[in-house]
């Protein structure tokens, strides 16, 4: 039976963030995620989670400056620091909040960028940050996402993510598996994900078109679901849709499996 928690970044948007834990418990879910945790303070995170039973599964390591358009400081030159400075801070919040894994957005490099340069930044960043995380006795993950919805990030496949885990030779390094941007990209979904469930700590669903809930697009999640039991994957399944109307009236999809 798939364990699903709530990605609290992208459901219960009618309430404001912190509202969104009293949300999620209500609605059946023992467990959250959300993207970054670093605009709350630790302890008023730790609260709610404790308030009302929840888990924290994941959040990302800090994106540079999201608003300008940065989705992540793992590839880029020159920031080597930042980003050092990045993975300490959120080794402190997922310390403080419980979260056994974390998400490194590999993030889009310049035009004028050397694929070798791109290429060695980005392999010494993730190594790096990897082993910090294996001190800490944490998972770093990488996330291939679609090149439709985020043109220019350098991880566009799950054979990017393989390959940027081999060059990078760390043993505390995964997949996080996002469904919705891989049937963008490759299709294939349960064949890719059985070949490569040994390197998966993560995965995340929404359908497609759209990036709504499960049963508004062309996925059949119901054997999506099957396949993975029947694989063995223990791990968490986020919910990270687009709600096509309010939260709760579209969560008749997931009744069965709470």
């Amino acid at each position: 039976m798939p364990k699903f928690s709530a990605n609290l970044s992208m459901l219960f948007k009618e309430v404001d963030f912190l509202g969104r834990f009293e949300m999620a418990a209500r609605a059946g879910f023992k467990a959250v995620e959300f993207m970054f945790p670093y605009e709350w303070d630790k302890d008023e995170l730790k609260q709610r989670l404790t308030e009302h039973n929840l888990e924290l599964v994941l959040h990302n390591l800090p994106p540079g400056n999201w608003s300008a358009g940065e989705r992540g400081l793992a590839c880029l030159p020159g920031r080597e620091n930042e980003f050092r400075d990045g993975v300490g801070r959120a080794i402190e919040y997922a310390t403080a909040l419980g979260c056994p894994r974390l998400n490194c957005l590999a993030g889009i490099p310049p035009a004028t960028l050397s694929e070798q340069e791109r290429r060695r930044t980005l392999v010494s960043n993730v190594r790096y940050a990897a082993e910090e995380m294996r001190k800490a006795g944490l998972v770093l993950m990488v996330e291939a996402i679609n090149s439709f919805d985020m043109p220019g990030f350098c991880l566009n496949t799950t054979r990017d993510a393989i390959e940027l885990i081999a060059q990078v030779g760390h043993p505390n390094l995964f997949i996080q598996y996002d469904v919705y941007h891989m049937q963008m990209m490759e299709g294939k979904l349960i064949k890719t994900m059985r070949e490569n469930l040994a390197s998966i700590a993560h995965i995340q669903i929404a359908d497609v078109p759209g990036r709504h809930e499960p049963g508004t697009g062309e996925i059949n999640f119901d054997n999506l679901f099957r396949a993975l039991d029947d694989m063995g994957y223990k791990g968490w399944i986020g919910c990270e849709y687009m709600p096509a109307g309010q939260t709760e009236a579209g969560l008749g999809w997931i009744r069965k499996y709470l």
